[in-house]
């Protein structure tokens, strides 16, 4: 007996439709109905669109469609992803999937200008906190004691004259 797949296949070589032809008849992707002709069903994600795209190629080239969806439930049991009912729920959830949900639940025109303003809090205190730090720095607090030794002869009670004594012309 052949498969679903000859089957549609012969029944549009029996009409001499080519695949584009069927692909604008049913209304059906060309690279789907390619994957239908193959037999490959891995290319459709649920089996409830094999069934639909099964039943209206076979409606198109003049075939029995109840003895069609039969035969095509009788190959989909055989392979072990599409045998049994889709999944309802999806994949497990991570951290990061359940993070986006929580930010795509925010009320963005609140949430942007108070974050906003909280930043710009944020800076101001640490700028004032800054200028207060620079305003009690002393850059000779880390320079060593022997640093600040003057020279025993200079009292520093008079000025050092210059050492070029040639008047000033005007």
């Amino acid at each position: 007996m052949p498969t679903v797949s000859e089957q549609l296949r012969q029944g549009r070589e029996a009409k001499n439709y080519t695949v584009h032809q069927i692909a604008e008849i049913t209304k059906i992707k060309t690279e789907h109905v390619r994957a239908l002709e193959n037999g490959n069903f891995e290319v459709f994600t649920a089996p409830i669109y094999i069934r639909g795209f099964v039943r209206s190629y076979g409606n198109a080239v003049g075939l029995d469609s109840q003895a069609l969806i039969r035969d095509l439930e009788a190959e989909l049991a055989l392979t072990e992803n599409l045998s049994g009912p889709p999944r309802l729920s999806g994949p497990k959830r991570g951290p990061l999937d359940k993070v986006m949900y929580f930010l795509s639940q925010l009320n963005w025109r609140v949430v942007l200008p108070l974050s906003a303003i909280t930043v710009i809090a944020l800076i101001a205190i640490w700028g004032y906190r800054e200028a207060e730090r620079r305003k009690a720095y002393d850059p000779a607090a880390e320079l060593g004691p022997g640093l600040y030794k003057t020279d025993p002869d200079i009292t520093g009670e008079t000025l050092p004259i210059p050492t070029n004594t040639a008047p000033a012309s005007r």
